[in-house]
């Protein structure tokens, strides 16, 4: 993925954007704040993750981590969480109901991690093969009662002043049944728009793709490398405006595979979530200020890869293909299961252990506070 990552190498002269002074940019801790990447496989377990080790080709990205913990995910109303809580869970640093957006269980608004960070001279950036008003991105910048609540959820991103946006949800900027529209409400705001494709950001304006009417296609659909080369433009667009950023990337079709129980699916969309590692690791080789977390809202599927069996034509009995493994289901729902959480970069460490879900908010906190 390398061929999509066209970021100059000078930005190590951006010294409150990367930290990097020297050749030997790793020996002193850099004081000044961080990047922040969160890439979130929607839907991944162990198992998922897995699959990049019994079906890919090559070493898969997530080997190169060397601080890895899990997370717990039960939100405040039920034991098997959604991605609306898991997903506000990480944002606000608050475990709350089930279908929340943003807010506490008490329904009010929490401040989020962007929106802490918006305020401490951070970019931000979100991606997503959604609609960019699913759960898990609208959990970042939104705060509404349920997580269905597609309407309002776009009108408070136009509020939001997220300054790299790419995924779907035209119907829900351009079709809307009160009559509003939100494209015009971007283009005021000093938005370049694009509702074709993935064009070159605008370097001097925010940036907002909506690709589909509502998701994008799945991998096994035909989608492409829309994932990486997004999180490639959205970092170039961050190097290009020399300040810390915060991005959330979301690989959202691992969950929808968990719950068509489809094995392609499942294994072609981590597959391009290491893909898009590609991406993001080139890009902190040359940012060591940077601190990515690699995890998930919960597991979807009740995923287990297990023997191959082939049916034998004359006899009809099963027989195993030591060879070759599957992928097997268990449920087409969200499962209980623990999460793994890969961190790398500056504050990885604090990543390591077992925690509650929301542990993440504070732990990112606290990294972009020490370097104050």
């Amino acid at each position: 993925m390398k061929q999509f990552l066209k970021i100059a190498l000078t930005v190590c002269g951006l010294a409150a954007f990367s930290g990097c002074t020297s050749e030997n940019s790793n020996s002193e801790e850099p004081t000044s704040p961080p990047n922040i990447i969160m890439l979130i496989g929607d839907g991944m377990g162990v198992p998922q993750v897995s699959t990049a080790y019994y079906f890919g080709d090559q070493e898969p990205n997530f080997s190169k981590f060397r601080h890895i913990g899990f997370h717990k995910t039960s939100d405040a109303t039920h034991k098997i969480t959604d991605s609306a809580a898991g997903a506000t869970a990480f944002s606000i640093g608050e475990k709350t109901y089930k279908r929340a957006i943003g807010v506490g269980v008490d329904s009010l608004s929490r401040e989020t991690i962007l929106e802490f960070l918006q305020n401490e001279g951070y970019k931000t950036g979100l991606i997503s093969l959604t609609t960019i008003t699913h759960a898990t991105p609208a959990s970042f910048y939104a705060h509404v009662t349920d997580r269905d609540m597609h309407d309002d959820i776009a009108f408070q991103l136009t509020e939001a002043n997220v300054d790299f946006i790419a995924g779907g949800g035209r119907n829900f900027f351009g079709k809307r049944s009160d009559g509003r529209n939100l494209y015009q409400s971007m283009l005021d705001q000093n938005y370049h728009l694009d509702t074709l494709q993935l064009s070159s950001p605008d370097f001097s304006k925010r940036n907002i793709f909506l690709l589909a009417d509502e998701s994008l296609p799945a991998k096994v659909e035909g989608r492409g490398d829309f994932l990486p080369r997004a999180t490639a433009n959205a970092l170039d667009y961050f190097v290009q405006n020399g300040k810390p950023f915060f991005m959330m990337v979301e690989e959202s079709y691992i969950d929808w595979g968990g719950h068509d129980e489809n094995e392609d699916m499942v294994i072609s969309e981590v597959e391009d979530m290491n893909n898009t590692l590609d991406v993001i690791l080139e890009f902190i080789e040359a940012n060591p200020n940077t601190l990515l977390i690699v995890t998930a809202d919960h597991e979807t599927g009740g995923v287990s890869i297990g023997k191959y069996y082939e049916t034998d034509p004359e006899t009809g009995r099963q027989k195993e293909v030591p060879q070759k493994a599957r992928v097997y289901f268990d449920t087409d729902q969200h499962t209980g299961e623990l999460i793994p959480v890969f961190a790398m970069g500056r504050g990885a460490e604090k990543f390591q252990g077992i925690y509650e879900n929301n542990e993440i908010f504070h732990k990112i906190k606290e990294v972009f506070q020490e370097s104050r």
